[in-house]
């Protein structure tokens, strides 16, 4: 592992990598979304998707003490366990098809998904009703697909959250207590299929302390009654992230 860890230091445009954590971790503990648009398409840069993906998953252990104890007393907690545990399922579909596309093509996933997201939430798509068992099971099962295979697991989870009719508080706790859950709960599902390599988790834990220490600068900023500010700052955050990442 030590073998692994001095490769990690050596990653190349590790300092970018480091401040793009750190970004996303303020940008997730002040949304409560958002660290993964953030990260996912700088870091695809400098790294393999594969790679990338099982990096993050892993420093995201960092949210565990950082912003999800105090978003866990916020949520419904039968309808988060029904969004993470069909997220769960389809995760290992979305990881295969990760292991077998072209490198290329994920990324473009990525920046697509990104865009097409950031694009969604500007324009303030809203639902009246309230949602069934069976339409967060959609929910879930789509957003861990899209999760496995391109490490974006909140876009349509937080497009569902955010069109919904939650206070800002309780929809940011949600959305924070879900990313945490799959995070983690897609580790043991990636080293099923290999993806968990030594490299990618030694990364990983390089940059779970900068993740986490944006992710307390992030809560520390966040307020409930500032929604559009912190909106307008998260939005404005991602599409720089998303612009950087273009495969070009």
């Amino acid at each position: 592992m030590l073998d692994a860890l001095l490769t990690a230091l050596a990653t190349p445009g590790l300092v970018w990598l480091v401040l793009i954590t750190i970004v996303a971790g303020v940008v997730y503990g002040f949304a409560g979304f958002g660290a993964a648009l953030v990260y996912m398409p700088v870091s695809v840069i400098f790294l393999a998707p594969v790679i990338a993906i099982a990096a993050f998953s892993v420093s995201a252990m960092s949210s565990l003490v950082t912003v999800f104890p105090k978003a866990l007393p916020l949520v419904n907690r039968k309808a988060v366990t029904v969004l993470i545990l069909s997220a769960t399922v389809s995760a290992s579909l979305g990881i295969w098809v990760l292991r077998v596309a072209d490198v290329t093509a994920i990324r473009w996933v990525v920046v697509g998904v990104c865009a097409i997201t950031l694009a969604a939430l500007i324009a303030g798509w809203r639902y009246k009703v309230e949602p069934t068992t069976g339409t967060r099971a959609l929910v879930g099962g789509a957003a861990g697909f899209i999760g496995g295979l391109s490490g974006l697991t909140g876009p349509i989870m937080v497009l569902f959250q955010l069109a919904g009719r939650d206070s800002i508080a309780t929809t940011r706790a949600t959305t924070v207590v879900f990313l945490t859950a799959t995070s983690l709960l897609m580790l043991p599902l990636m080293a099923v299929q290999g993806v968990l390599t030594a490299p990618a988790v030694a990364l990983g834990l390089v940059l779970l302390i900068p993740y986490g220490v944006g992710a307390l600068i992030g809560q520390a900023l966040f307020r409930p009654d500032r929604e559009r500010f912190y909106r307008v700052i998260a939005y404005g955050i991602i599409g720089l992230a998303t612009l950087a990442g273009v495969p070009l």
